[in-house]
């Protein structure tokens, strides 16, 4: 019996976790964000990749979605996927 107060506790917190992850408001705009911005806002991201990510985006223009941080030096697949619902790629269109 308590092992399933802790279960459903838990799951209740993952949950709640989900839901306000996926606050558009949280989000942040791999395309205006600084280093700064970007190593706190990433996790597995430190300031040495974030800077990377900004130096990738004046070289090659702005990132068109998410999944093309995995084209940064540095940035896996794995970590756009475990980050996807706190980033956001804003288009000038």
């Amino acid at each position: 019996m308590r092992m399933w107060k802790h279960l459903v506790a838990a799951v209740a917190l993952g949950l709640s976790s989900l839901a306000f992850a996926a606050d558009p408001a949280d989000q942040v705009d791999i395309n205006t964000a600084s280093a700064e911005v970007l190593a706190e806002a990433i996790h597995g991201v430190g300031r040495k990749r974030a800077q990377a990510i900004v130096l990738y985006r004046e070289r090659h223009g702005a990132f068109s979605s998410v999944d093309q941080l995995a084209q940064v030096r540095g940035i896996s697949a794995k970590t756009v996927e475990r980050n996807r619902d706190r980033l956001t790629a804003s288009t000038s269109e």
